[in-house]
């Protein structure tokens, strides 16, 4: 039996023979290529988490990450490289250079799109043509397998998203010729049927009736399949005011395509609701608003809402009842509103009655009232008046840019027009005509530039007997900034008028740096003047803060007011269109 210090040199001498050592990883390559095989060939990730390694587990790496090389030059286009390997041994550890050769790049060659399925019967050309314009991978391209598996979902996705929402690849192949580094790629497309909408099968419907659902639907029965109309059901729905969750789909089974069910899901919002906030703006000061919400008068889905908001500068106690959207898509609304304001010297007490009739449709929303007015208007000793108006009004807005807090391309434009004649319950004919543009623009990565303008005009004989809330003033912060909210118009001893015309624009530059924060630049300009010739736009010019908030965006402006020499700092929360 061996002797206890032979065992000990045994032991030794394995643990020598088998010593573990530490490794360093080197790859030479092109530098488009290098970032790629160090992040992911197999010895190159045990160096970097430290591992002590053994030759034995030091020689199955390096042959592996070779044979990984290979495959993965081969996804970028690379299939006949040159991959050769060293290990040597510097002091106790190892060092395994990579010398990469990737040889020359295989591009497409040839592109063959077939269609089979209800697109290839149809006289669909335009589709067709859609489809394949889409295939992103064209002839003298690299071919690339992250490119290629690209190509082939942009090359469904105009099928899935109209009409043809069980589209699918039946066959693709990509030939590599390795002789002449070419790519010869086919591909064969099953539209599958065209399918076409049927009824709305909806779920989750307990407190209010489904016809409100059925109603809110843009969707009718035996019209084309489009994912945009499920999403913008989906949209009308979150928007209602009655759903706190809505999903809109239907199953892509062929056998249904002919009249495909519209499966509508929704969690209720509760019947009643009863609300308190504050806030604080530098146009009309601290605020405290109570509102309560009952979504069910006479079990009818008529929505009662009592709204009561405390400004500094203004004071409103508003009764509105509301009717679901009916079947040609219309909401009708009652309302009653008292509201009391000081703004700039000028006191208006006002009492509106109003019967509103609004439609949405797509990115346009539309909205024709008619509304009696009553006001009660005081500035200083100077003014002392009261003001009534019967009025028919119509309002027109476009919005392309969707939900977004700080869009960056499209625009909000809003058309306005209304009057009142002398002989129905006003004491003053007018016509008033108002419009405003707000564009939206991608400058850069992380910038935009947004552009704003408004004019508008009171068309009568005499301002004398038209309620203020359809004449005009500007400045404040969406308007003229650097001048004091609605500062700009007919200025009397004691306070500022409203005035018949209005001329503002606006141009601000936002860069936006990483996380939340973002910056503004800005020049506004504008005027308010009893006739277009007395309008002498006056400046402001600023810098600015912009915060992507949970609540919404808050927006913080420095502005200098040219006409007064001033600095006046702007806030609000909320974007504003």
């Amino acid at each position: 039996m061996p002797a206890p210090g032979f065992k000990a040199l045994l032991f030794l001498v394995v643990l020598c023979a088998t010593q573990a050592h530490a490794l360093t990883v080197e790859v030479e390559a092109p530098d488009e290529i290098r970032a790629l095989l160090t992040q992911h060939l197999e010895a190159a990730r045990a160096a970097r988490l430290g591992e002590a390694l053994d030759e034995a587990e030091l020689a199955r790496l390096r042959s592996l990450s070779a044979e990984t090389a290979r495959e993965l030059l081969a996804t970028e286009g690379y299939f006949s490289p040159q991959v050769d390997s060293t290990l040597t041994r510097v002091e106790n550890d190892w060092v395994l250079r990579y010398a990469v050769t990737p040889g020359p790049r295989t591009r497409v060659r040839s592109v063959k799109i077939d269609f089979t399925g209800a697109l290839a019967d149809a006289g669909e050309t335009r589709l067709r043509t859609r489809a394949e314009n889409s295939f992103t991978l064209q002839p003298a391209m690299p071919f690339r397998q992250a490119d290629w598996d690209a190509a082939k979902l942009a090359l469904l996705r105009p099928l899935l998203t109209a009409r043809y929402p069980a589209a699918r690849l039946a066959a693709s192949e990509a030939r590599i010729d390795p002789a002449v580094q070419a790519a010869d790629l086919t591909l064969t497309v099953d539209s599958g049927p065209a399918f076409f909408y049927g009824a709305p099968v909806i779920s989750g419907s307990q407190r209010y009736s489904e016809s409100i659902i059925r109603n809110l639907s843009p969707l009718k029965p035996g019209r084309p399949y489009r994912q945009q109309d499920l999403l913008d059901y989906q949209a009308a729905l979150d928007m209602s005011g009655y759903y706190a969750q809505a999903t809109v789909r239907i199953e892509t089974d062929p056998a249904l395509a002919a009249a495909v069910p519209i499966r509508v899901d929704v969690v209720e919002r509760p019947e009643k609701l009863f609300s308190v906030g504050v806030g604080i703006s530098t146009d009309t000061g601290a605020r405290v608003q109570t509102s309560w919400l009952h979504r069910d008068i006479l079990n009818r889905g008529m929505r009662l809402k009592l709204d009561a908001r405390l400004e500094t500068a203004r004071q409103t106690g508003t009764a509105e009842l509301a009717w679901p959207r009916n079947a040609n898509g219309y909401e009708n609304s009652l309302g009653l509103q008292l509201k009391q304001e000081d703004i700039e010297g000028q006191e208006t007490r006002t009492t509106v009655l109003a019967a509103k009739r609004s439609r949405i449709r797509g990115q346009i929303e539309t909205t024709l009232s008619l509304q009696y007015q009553t006001e009660q208007q005081t500035i200083a000793n100077v003014l002392d008046v009261r003001n009534r108006a019967l009025t028919a009004n119509y309002a027109w807005t476009h919005r392309t840019v969707g939900r977004a807090f700080y869009p960056r391309r499209g625009h909000v434009l809003t058309l306005q027009g209304g009057g009142a004649a002398e002989a129905l319950l006003s004491d003053t004919s007018f016509v008033r005509l108002y419009g405003r543009h707000t564009q939206y623009f991608r400058a850069g990565d992380n910038g935009r530039l947004i552009l704003r303008g408004e004019l508008g005009s009171v068309l009568a004989d005499t301002r004398n007997g038209i309620p203020t809330d359809f004449l005009f003033r500007a400045g404040g912060d969406n308007s003229v900034r650097g001048y004091a909210y609605q500062s700009l118009g007919r200025t009397l001893e004691g306070g500022v008028a409203s005035v018949r015309y209005l001329a503002t624009g606006s141009v601000e530059y936002n860069h936006f740096f990483a996380g939340n924060w973002g910056m503004a630049l800005f020049v506004d300009a504008g005027d308010a003047a009893d006739s277009p010739g007395a309008l002498s736009p006056v400046f402001g010019y600023g810098v600015g803060a912009r915060y992507r908030s949970p609540v919404g965006p808050i927006n913080l402006d420095l502005a200098y007011g040219e006409a007064t020499d001033e600095f006046r700092l702007h806030f609000s929360l909320g974007v504003s269109f």
